[in-house]
């Protein structure tokens, strides 16, 4: 939702008066702006410790150039930029209107005609994109916004061009959105063409059945399903099935290109013809109507905060320009790509009411197998916990090594679990834990504070260095308290938690040393 400016927030950016705040992120802010002619355009606005990182600033002017080159009909042109400003920033033009992620969540799967309309607008505006020598590289839900005359492809502060020979991100830092990118992106290997078709056959598939076709709870999850795993389709049928299981081929070679799925899509006729009458069903339609509404319902001006020299006079300088406490109203909807952006496809998700110390698999590359791994957990409660029976030392029938596969609460392979149980008090390291997803694995050591008959509660501590694949940690530094309850009738340790972030994993842990 838009918010109103707060008093950090300068008033003008450029000749633009600033309305209301549409997000911010790692990178910037981004506003709801103003022209002098009136038009409403959206401000991306670099934050201030970047400006005096020249390496920064070259890719960002580059990032504006390929932005600019793009264009077409499908996208939110670039109207006005200045890199070399003492803030740099960027205008493109403001779509009213939800993105796809927002649509799909709050309204369900899309009738197929939808699906038809916008698959072949993201193409035809794509195959804009690749024809100017750029690649897209974050083709997304979040990244569609939609009109009621189509789809705008938005957000193209990470494209590249195709023949560049100047990295515009860091060494080792992946690119794209989890669940969205393809194998070679997730893999680290040489990008083309073929992987924003990947990435548009995710979105038609998350367009058409309601769901992700690579599902999971954490980055790790969705990228080795990427990689390693076929794409749940559950809902597609027919012509339409095929092309986006195509388009989600492992290998890039075995996808068609843009220019084939606009054709499979919208025949000859093109995007254009299937929009025309109609794409949006009544529901989204009507948010995308409100929205526009609400466009005119914002002031134009306040005299109070124009800068001299009429309406809005000549461009003043960021560093000279007011701050005004706030922006009258509460603005519509995202309508404008946002530097914070939420899992993709997915509903976003509440943020964990405590922070924990946690030591969680994060991301992979080939040869992982599931989510994030938890390595503390909190196991079921036994209803013998009674303190007249709680022994001062681990007892005997815990002692050992244990195995099992960790499940999320929504049911999802997350790796699995070893430990081993050695004997000790209250204060003691008596367990060590190793959470394992193919090559890589997360360790910590279990420190007893509580015992009874049936259950021991542990609190983690992390060991070891993470290991790091294109940039990210795979494992983050945590504490939590962990319990293991022993099962009378089978045998096994239940092992549970708690953590919302891990997607409170499970397992039932059986020996493995006879």
């Amino acid at each position: 939702m838009m918010q109103p400016l707060g008093v950090e927030d300068p008033a003008y950016v450029g000749g633009y008066r600033l309305l209301g705040r549409l997000g911010s992120g790692g990178m910037g802010r981004v506003y709801l702006g103003r022209s002098r002619g009136g038009r409403t355009v959206a401000v991306k606005v670099v934050h201030a410790r970047f400006a005096a990182d020249e390496e920064f600033r070259a890719r960002f002017r580059r990032e504006v150039d390929a932005a600019r080159r793009v264009g077409g009909e499908w996208s939110a042109p670039v109207l006005d930029a200045d890199p070399a400003a003492d803030v740099p920033w960027v205008a493109t033009g403001y779509v009213a209107g939800p993105d796809l992620a927002r649509a799909v969540t709050r309204y369900g799967p899309l009738p197929a005609r939808t699906v038809r309309a916008l698959g072949a607008g993201l193409a035809e505006a794509l195959a804009t994109v690749h024809t100017r020598g750029l690649l897209h590289r974050d083709v997304k839900p979040s990244n569609v916004l939609l009109t009621l005359d189509g789809p705008r492809l938005i957000d193209f502060g990470i494209a590249r061009a195709t023949d560049a020979t100047t990295p515009m991100t860091a060494t080792g830092v992946a690119i794209g959105s989890p669940g969205y990118m393809s194998p070679e992106q997730v893999l680290g290997r040489e990008v083309s063409t073929a992987t924003d078709v990947f990435s548009l056959g995710a979105v038609l598939a998350f367009v058409a059945t309601g769901q992700p076709p690579f599902p999971g709870d954490a980055p790790a999850v969705l990228l080795y399903k990427v990689v390693h795993e076929p794409p749940e389709l559950e809902g597609l049928e027919g012509p339409l099935r095929e092309l986006v299981s195509a388009c989600l081929a492992k290998e890039s070679a075995g996808r068609p290109d843009v220019a084939e799925v606009a054709r499979d899509l919208a025949g000859p006729a093109g995007a254009v013809a299937l929009i025309s009458g109609g794409w949006l069903p009544s529901p989204v339609m009507e948010e995308v109507s409100r929205q526009a509404v609400a466009l005119l319902d914002l002031e134009t001006e306040d005299p109070k905060t124009a800068p001299p020299g009429g309406a809005f006079g000549p461009p003043p300088r960021f560093s000279d320009l007011p701050t005004s406490p706030r922006a009258p109203g509460t603005f519509g909807g995202p309508g404008h790509p946002t530097e914070a952006a939420a899992p993709t496809g997915q509903p976003e998700r509440e943020a964990p009411r405590r922070t924990v110390r946690r030591r969680t698999l994060l991301a992979v590359t080939g040869g992982l197998t599931a989510a994030a791994l938890a390595v503390t957990a909190l196991l079921l409660f036994s209803p013998s916990d009674n303190p007249q029976d709680s022994p001062t030392t681990v007892p005997g029938h815990f002692l050992g090594t244990w195995s099992g596969q960790l499940v999320t609460d929504k049911g999802l392979g997350n790796g699995n679990l070893f430990l081993t149980v050695r004997e000790g008090k209250p204060g003691d390291e008596v367990v060590e834990m190793t959470a394992r997803l193919g090559e890589y694995e997360c360790g910590s050591t279990g420190e007893l504070t509580k015992i009874t008959q049936s259950k021991l509660t542990l609190t983690d501590h992390p060991t070891g260095d993470s290991p790091t694949v294109l940039g990210i940690k795979l494992c983050a530094d945590s504490t939590a308290p962990v319990t293991l309850t022993l099962r009378e009738g089978d045998h096994t340790l239940r092992y549970a938690s708690q953590d919302d972030a891990a997607g409170r994993p499970t397992a039932d842990l059986t020996r493995t040393d006879g």
